[in-house]
């Protein structure tokens, strides 16, 4: 309780309090060699606040069973619990119905449940499906799956040096073979926020289906499905302060009623014979076997805590964090930002001159600097820019200037270390 109350507390009194939400998260005390850790590692998976970690242990400890088949108390708590989430989740994208919503172990599994289930039924030879250069790999191997399956195409709408999407060459793709477009909200390696409602809108003038991952943009701004008029949209709960293997895919009525089962087994069946099986109604037709009912309450908790703290609130904090960051990374010698749009959140992707990221990321380690280092999932991004890899700084909501200073600091001893 005592996370809730103190989050209560900071916001209502109209100023955003960092260091009073900073309490709310446990691991944000931790020393690592000795230091104080730095984390900017958000985009990869962000630090769950107390509430959220107190809810998982409350299922576990008081109401620890099996839901929607039991009729004993324990069974009833945990169903209840379990369908508030879904709510929750319901509210925070402004879905019509909770219908609409469907539990999976996140974002990869919510593209894959729509490449098997709607693909494989409406995809045929010679269709074209559309994505962009900055997507992660979990948006784009299933396509490339489907298309070889199906023999269908695979086009990708390219970005500029900004990493931008290049909309206009986006217009010329889409034509009367254009059967689906699956498109990221906002690129997890360039923090680049794209123009999804626009995006959709023209497709919907030729009555393509449009998927938005959503993954890097629930934590960060506003979301709300039914003003983007989005057909499917995905993201995890580790991204937005939730636990792991926990994730929720939206998706219209009429094409969830369309699509067949992603997977057989318990709890999305009707009724089952060994002639035929009628399928259970939206959304449990989806959601086969046990979940991860800890990992939804979770989630629950953690879009709870969000709202309390105001995703408003969150955008000004992080998008002042990136500005200042964006300021003072700039003062490092031989040092690039790849991602410059326009239109960004707290992503901060970079390269440093002659020197490895991996070399980076492991120096910065031992200052307590956790970042990540790699291709991070978006190998044809990384082609695109011609480098190998990049370092990344991503911002949330509990972190501060001091510790952009810290990674500042790092980067400048970095050099002198390197000569």
């Amino acid at each position: 309780m005592k996370a809730e109350a103190e989050t209560v507390i900071a916001v209502s009194k109209n100023k955003y309090n960092v260091n009073k939400i900073r309490e709310d998260f446990p691991i944000l005390k931790k020393k690592v060699h000795d230091k104080n850790l730095v984390y900017l590692d958000n985009a990869a998976t962000t630090q769950k606040p107390t509430y959220v970690i107190d809810k998982v242990n409350k299922y576990y400890t008081t109401m620890n069973a099996n839901i929607h088949r039991g009729v004993h108390a324990l069974s009833q708590e945990a169903t209840e619990a379990f369908e508030a989430a879904r709510i929750q989740i319901k509210q925070f994208i402004n879905a019509l119905g909770k219908n609409q919503i469907i539990f999976t172990r996140g974002t990869t599994e919510a593209i894959n449940l729509v490449a098997s289930s709607y693909g494989r039924a409406n995809i045929k030879e010679g269709d074209e499906i559309i994505i962009s250069h900055m997507e992660h790999h979990s948006n784009i191997v299933p396509w490339q799956l489907l298309c070889k399956e199906k023999n269908a195409k695979l086009r990708v709408i390219p970005v500029n040096d900004n990493g931008e999407l290049i909309y206009e060459e986006f217009e010329k793709m889409v034509n009367e073979r254009t059967k689906f477009i699956s498109i990221v909200y906002v690129s997890n390696s360039l923090g680049t926020i794209n123009p999804i409602k626009e995006l959709i809108s023209y497709a919907h003038q030729f009555n393509i289906p449009v998927l938005v991952d959503a993954a890097q943009a629930v934590n960060h701004i506003r979301v709300d499905v039914q003003d983007l008029d989005c057909d499917f949209l995905a993201f995890s709960g580790h991204k937005i302060y939730g636990p792991t293997g926990i994730g929720a895919l939206y998706g219209k009525v009429e094409l969830l009623e369309s699509m067949p089962p992603y997977m057989g087994g318990g709890d999305m069946i009707s009724k089952v014979t060994f002639e035929e099986t009628t399928y259970n109604e939206l959304p449990h037709k989806f959601e086969a076997g046990t979940p991860d009912i800890a990992g939804a309450i979770g989630l629950g908790a953690a879009i709870e805590y969000v709202n309390k703290v105001g995703i408003e609130n969150i955008k000004e904090h992080e998008h002042s964090l990136l500005e200042y960051a964006t300021k003072q990374i700039a003062e490092v010698p031989g040092l690039k930002i790849i991602g410059t749009a326009k239109e960004k959140t707290s992503v901060l992707s970079f390269v440093l001159e002659n020197i490895h990221p991996h070399d980076i990321g492991t120096f910065l380690d031992f200052e307590g600097v956790a970042i990540r280092t790699g291709h991070h999932c978006t190998q044809p991004l990384m082609q695109r820019f011609k480098i190998p890899a990049t370092s990344r700084a991503s911002f949330a909501m509990y972190n501060t200037k001091e510790e952009v200073d810290v990674l500042v600091y790092g980067l400048k001893k970095i050099i002198e270390v390197f000569g």
